[in-house]
């Protein structure tokens, strides 16, 4: 079955649904887990600061190991095997999706869980969806969590 899940989060309430999905099944199956986290620069598009961009990405950067540290916390407290991964790949979704399932095929993933956003109107239109070029990307097995209700910002 699953001996290697590959968990794609990025600290928001989707991913952190798809990280609990992830500790069940690799309980349930004995697979090991690698927590990822893409550095995602594509909200810098759509926000005003006057801070520099070198520094918002110190900060992006700084926020994925923090998410990182908290999704091992969990999945050791679980008593599950893992390993995690910060890609430094930023970009739009579909750079994003890439970096996820070039991982996947390096790792020799059996399965990919991660969380949906359902971002719609303009941020869609512009920017599209992660899951959606992973989904066209790879042919390994998905699973997708999406967040039933309220805000989903990482």
């Amino acid at each position: 079955m699953f001996r290697r899940i590959l968990l794609a989060i990025d600290g928001s309430r989707s991913s952190l649904s798809a990280l609990e999905q992830a500790v069940s099944m690799a309980l349930a199956t004995h697979a090991e887990v690698r927590a990822m986290f893409v550095v995602d620069d594509s909200d810098l598009f759509f926000e005003i600061s006057a801070r520099d961009r070198p520094g918002l990405m110190a900060d992006i950067i700084a926020y994925g190991k923090q998410v990182l540290a908290r999704a091992g916390e969990r999945l050791s407290a679980s008593g599950v095997r893992w390993s995690s991964r910060l890609a430094e790949t930023p970009g739009t979704p579909a750079r994003i999706a890439e970096a996820i399932v070039a991982e996947a095929d390096h790792w020799s993933a059996d399965l990919i869980v991660m969380g949906t956003h359902g971002h719609r109107g303009v941020r869609h239109m512009v920017l599209g969806s992660v899951s959606e070029h992973v989904v066209s990307k790879t042919v390994r097995p998905i699973l997708l969590v999406r967040q039933q209700s309220g805000s989903d910002s990482p």
